[in-house]
C-alpha cells in the first residue's frame, strides 16, 4: 500500500515541479509567422505558435486557396494543430520534430476525358482529418525575426476513398516574428 502511496506522490511532484530558469522564463514566448512559398501558388498560409518552455512548443497553422487558377493542389483549406521538439541550444529554436494533425477540405475525385482533354470532379469537397509527422529547423535573430523551414507528411484517417489522396503534406518557408 505505501508502495502505491509513493509512486503518486513522484508522479505528481513530476507533474509540479517547475524549472528554476531565469533565463527561460524571461523569454519572449508567443510568435506568428507567414508562409512566403504559397502566395506564389495562389493560397496564404499563418502561423501562431506558443512555446512552453526550452524544448517544446505548440501552434496551429492555417492554410487557405484564394485563386483557384493558380493553384494545382486539390486542397482548399486545412487547420493544422502541431506540438514541436526543439533539439537546438537556445531558446525554442534549432533543429525539430513536430507531431500534427490536420482538417481539412479536398476537392473530390477527379474523372478524366481522354476525348477532350476535360477534367471533372465527382462528388463535392471531401472534409477529413489526417495525423502526420514532420521536421525542420528554425533561426530566431536576438531581435526576435523569425526564419524556418519544414516538412511534413500526414495520412488521410476517414474520408480517403472519397478523393484521389492519401496523403496531406505540409511545407514551406516561414519568416515571422517573436513577441
Amino acid at each position: 500500500m505505501k508502495k502505491k502511496y509513493l509512486i503518486i506522490a513522484m508522479l505528481f511532484s513530476i507533474f509540479v515541479v517547475k524549472a528554476q530558469d531565469d533565463h527561460a522564463e524571461n523569454e519572449k514566448k508567443n510568435e506568428l509567422k507567414l508562409n512566403v512559398l504559397v502566395p506564389l501558388s495562389g493560397a496564404f498560409e499563418g502561423t501562431y505558435e506558443r512555446n512552453l518552455n526550452k524544448k517544446s512548443s505548440v501552434g496551429v497553422s492555417v492554410f487557405t486557396v484564394f485563386n483557384n487558377d493558380k493553384s494545382h493542389d486539390d486542397l482548399n483549406y486545412s487547420v493544422s494543430p502541431y506540438y514541436r521538439r526543439y533539439f537546438g541550444k537556445k531558446f525554442a529554436s534549432g533543429f525539430f520534430a513536430e507531431g500534427f494533425g490536420m482538417l481539412s477540405s479536398i476537392d473530390g475525385k477527379k474523372i478524366y476525358d481522354i476525348n477532350d482533354n476535360s477534367v471533372f470532379t465527382e462528388g463535392s469537397d471531401v472534409i477529413d482529418f489526417s495525423l502526420g509527422l514532420g521536421l525542420g529547423s528554425k533561426w530566431v535573430t536576438k531581435s526576435g525575426f523569425i526564419f524556418e523551414i519544414n516538412a511534413g507528411l500526414g495520412k488521410l484517417l476517414f474520408n480517403a476513398d472519397k478523393t484521389d489522396h492519401t496523403q496531406v503534406a505540409r511545407f514551406g518557408f516561414h519568416v515571422g516574428y517573436r513577441f
